[in-house]
């Protein structure tokens, strides 16, 4: 393999152990779900899904979705685009 690539690899891999070098402004992303697939979205801060709970606004626009990918994308993501304190994260 040449040296070059074995440098950008082990590279890499130094950042991928470094998740605080990451902020995410937006993202989006199809979460399939147990009755249907739904799409869930961080823009300018704000979280969206195309789920009834989470469009309905009865739990203040959160959602199982979103709870989800908030915790898969946790160590990227900045404080203020999570839902809940650390008290609150589950184990």
């Amino acid at each position: 393999m040449h040296s070059s690539l074995v440098s950008k690899i082990d590279k890499a891999h130094r950042y991928a152990s470094e998740p605080e070098r990451i902020e995410l402004g937006q993202i989006s992303a199809t979460f399939h779900g147990s009755h249907d697939d739904y799409r869930v979205a961080l823009e300018s801060g704000v979280w969206t899904c195309s789920c009834h709970t989470a469009s309905a606004q009865t739990l203040g626009g959160v959602c199982s979705h979103i709870m989800a990918l908030q915790q898969v994308l946790d160590p990227v993501l900045l404080q203020s685009d999570k839902y809940w304190a650390e008290r609150d994260r589950p184990v």
